[in-house]
């Protein structure tokens, strides 16, 4: 996507060929892992290049193998160096890393327990959408249609769609649409077009059903998170950043298809301090999600609860303080 992103956003950029290893054992993972070894190997002279070229100031990565090898390059030309993590269980390029670089940022503190790093790192938290930080509650209920009494419970997987999470609210919606003081608005994503049809099978149908609403996708994430009561999704980590920012409650379903199984962590790190609820995809079942979901939207003051702390970890200058730390070594 940065090959579109980057330059659209009116920035230069250069690559370097790079490959990630692949952990599952196969014969063709084989192959891919000694081209990747092959790449990284060769990588050094491209990068070194490049930074010659550029003359930076200062260079910073935010984790992925692509900036691996850009990093360590630039640490070892003498070059200030800083790193961002912003999964609470760090990746295997950042733990590199964090032994060389001159600063390391973190988004939570529990990253620092899985780190060796050559100075102290420091919580920024992760920056947050000015249009998120900026949403109005009761404005946005508004231009939703949300009613006074209802409790708006927003559900998504992803832009794809994740089809744990559709199957998962399938259930939930058919069982709890009849109960008027409640709106669902849930985003099947692109592989999850069935939803509206399982939903029918149901007895539910969303086209004329007045508290159900199933997207495709969410474009006005800030109007939509904004006006929640509840939200149910997964554990990456801006997700978690824009909950904490807004303050709201939460059912985590970290996906457990990514590297260190980091969604857990991240969302862990809400729920040791009461800030989220989690089901992890191995625990998920249609009753443990009722359950999960009565307790959160029923309970006003444990919901209240769950905002409260969700809001008190919230970091809303990151991005100041990122830039402050960036700064910082540039004028050394």
């Amino acid at each position: 996507m940065e090959a579109k992103l980057v330059p659209n956003a009116g920035f230069n950029l250069k690559t370097i060929r790079i490959a990630g290893f692949q952990r599952k054992i196969s014969i063709e993972n084989i192959f891919r892992n000694i081209l990747a070894i092959l790449y990284l190997v060769l990588s050094p002279l491209s990068v070194r290049k490049i930074i010659k070229d550029f003359k930076p100031d200062v260079v910073v990565g935010f984790g992925g193998y692509v900036s691996g090898p850009v990093v360590q390059m630039a640490a070892k030309m003498g070059i200030p160096t800083a790193i961002h993590e912003q999964n609470a269980y760090p990746g295997v390029t950042n733990k590199t890393l964090a032994k060389s670089v001159d600063r390391v940022m973190l988004t939570v503190e529990d990253a620092n327990k899985h780190l060796s790093a050559k100075n102290p790192p420091v919580v920024t938290g992760l920056p947050v959408r000015g249009e998120m930080l900026k949403a109005d509650r009761e404005k946005s209920r508004k231009e939703l249609g949300i009613k006074d009494n209802q409790k708006l419970v927003l559900s998504m997987g992803g832009s794809l769609g994740a089809l744990t999470i559709n199957n998962a609210m399938v259930d939930l919606i058919a069982e709890f649409s009849e109960n008027e003081n409640l709106y669902f608005l849930h985003a099947m994503g692109q592989y999850g077009l069935w939803v509206p049809d399982k939903l029918r099978e149901k007895g539910v149908d969303p086209d004329k059903k007045n508290n159900v609403e199933i997207r495709e996708y969410i474009s006005d994430m800030d109007r939509c998170m904004s006006a929640a009561d509840v939200v149910i999704c997964r554990a990456g980590a801006s997700s978690l950043s824009e909950l904490q920012a807004l303050g709201k409650a939460s059912i985590l379903i970290p996906s457990p298809n990514v590297s260190e199984n980091h969604q857990y962590h991240n969302a862990m790190a809400l729920v040791n301090k009461g800030a989220a609820l989690i089901i992890e995809e191995k625990d998920l079942t249609k009753e443990k999600m009722a359950e999960l979901f009565e307790s959160l939207v029923f309970d006003d003051e444990k919901r209240f609860n769950v905002e409260a702390n969700a809001k008190a970890m919230a970091v809303v200058d990151a991005k100041e303080k990122i830039a402050d730390i960036i700064v910082s070594l540039i004028k050394k």
